[in-house]
């Protein structure tokens, strides 16, 4: 695939042969930067690269399975009402997508439901924005019931609006044999009584399922098991570092969205701790706001988590615009970005630099603040993984206490209970008895004092 602007040549020639079916021309309506600017169509404060933002709405396109018959960069100077776009570009792309024979014109932008039927209308093809285009890719990817049920809400909260053009039953009148012409308002609303009776439906279920998932986290926290959760842009390699982390098999790949159910799996620490690791949904710019909603349940793992590892594709062209994409969407969930003593920040996929570049990149991060390190990793090698372990520990240690005690090596119940309730630091016997140091949760810390007249270690 290749790229076409039109305030330029193009700078292939276009795709030639037979009609084939699944075909989509990708539309990129960004509006132009100007001297000293910023790009008003983003909220980060960092301007993304137009090409990148294409190639990643290419990118989701072919997450469905699409066939990319062209893909141009469209700049406008301001959005039209209408249309979004310009009558003269309007007319461009209705002959650009004629000639290529699209079925499907994707607008990587938030349309309005008017704007996507004036479209539609006047390129003779389906229109989906990225809003659309990224619930239609979470539509595909929600294995569990958890999942469906939340992009099913989603998806109705996005259609709600666009039921005219969405829902073609809706072209008849209510009541006939479906030979008149034209929308029926009893119908419509109608439809929307039973979308909003299925929107009420699905959003008990998700409640019983935050319900549910209270209960685990409430399970959890009766055990000294603490909660790391992952976090980044999708395709920041943050499925392949859980799995180096946890020796698990969660599905990672070379695509936007390959991860989309939440997942859980217990993570060792160095010194023997225990903590459970979440692999959480990846974040994208302009994450539709029916996808956070919807997903909040999910996200509440970020929310109670006690460690957050941003997990960035350093190699990536945009790496900083990702960034602060996905700084923004933390905000919006309630998370500062930049509280250091909860977030880490993980510079992922180092493994694509050589020695040089990798050397440059440590100076970079040896630069930073203390109090806002960063982690060099590579998922796929596993180099950096041991340093990141113990900075994780280290963080969740900061929140624990550090207890010396003596505990008779007959008391086997004890033992067993320090081993399954606290992090065992050190364990020596003498004279009959294990002298031991260990690492506490707070709502645990009572109870080991009292029991094995434990001492707090001032040194911790």
């Amino acid at each position: 695939m290749g790229t076409r602007n039109f305030d330029g040549d193009a700078d292939r020639s276009r795709p030639a042969g037979a009609k084939q079916t699944g075909r989509v021309l990708v539309i990129g309506p960004y509006l132009r930067v100007r001297a000293g600017g910023t790009d008003a169509q983003s909220e980060s404060h960092v301007v993304r690269d137009a090409e990148a933002r294409l190639d990643e709405a290419a990118g989701l396109a072919r997450a469905i399975d699409l066939i990319i018959a062209d893909a141009i960069i469209a700049p406008i100077s301001q959005i039209r009402p209408a249309t979004y776009i310009g009558k003269g570009k309007v007319e461009e792309i209705a002959a650009l997508a004629k000639s290529l024979d699209v079925e499907l014109v994707v607008m990587d932008c938030a349309l309005a439901p008017i704007q996507q039927r004036n479209l539609e209308k006047e390129l003779h093809a389906k229109v989906l924005d990225r809003t659309g285009l990224i619930l239609e890719i979470f539509g595909r990817r929600a294995k569990t019931k958890e999942g469906s049920l939340q992009v099913e809400l989603a998806h109705l909260n996005y259609q709600r609006s666009r039921l005219v053009r969405s829902w073609t039953h809706l072209e008849r009148q209510r009541g006939g044999f479906g030979f008149m012409g034209g929308p029926g308002e009893t119908q419509i609303e109608a439809d929307r009584r039973l979308i909003q009776e299925r929107i009420s439906k699905l959003e008990g279920e998700l409640k019983k399922v935050q319900a549910t998932r209270r209960l685990h986290r409430a399970g959890r926290q009766r055990v000294p098991y603490r909660v790391v959760a992952l976090v980044g842009y999708t395709n920041a390699g943050k499925s392949t570092l859980f799995n180096r982390l946890t020796r698990a098999d969660v599905q990672a790949a070379d695509m936007l969205f390959a991860t989309l159910d939440p997942t859980l799996r217990a993570l060792t620490l160095p010194h023997g701790g225990k903590a459970m690791l979440s692999d959480t949904v990846g974040f994208i710019s302009n994450l539709p706001t029916q996808l956070i909603a919807a997903f909040r349940a999910t996200l509440e793992e970020v929310l109670e988590a006690d460690v957050i590892l941003h997990v960035r594709d350093i190699s990536h062209e945009d790496a900083e615009a990702q960034q602060s994409d996905v700084d923004a969407v933390l905000r919006q969930l309630g998370i500062n970005p930049d509280d250091s003593g909860r977030i880490i920040e993980v510079w992922n996929k180092i493994d694509r630099y050589d020695a040089e570049q990798r050397e440059e990149l440590l100076n970079i991060a040896a630069r930073r603040p203390e109090d806002h390190p960063a982690m060099l990793v590579s998922a796929v090698s596993g180099e950096g993984v041991d340093a990141l372990l113990a900075a994780i520990e280290e963080r969740l240690a900061a929140k624990r206490t550090t207890l010396d005690l003596s505990i008779d090596a007959g008391d086997g119940a004890g033992i067993s209970w320090l081993h399954r309730n606290s992090e065992v630091l050190t364990k020596e016997l003498h004279d009959g008895r294990f002298d031991m140091t260990v690492r506490v949760d707070e709502t645990k810390r009572d109870i080991v004092v009292n029991r094995f007249d434990a001492v707090p270690r001032l040194s911790a």
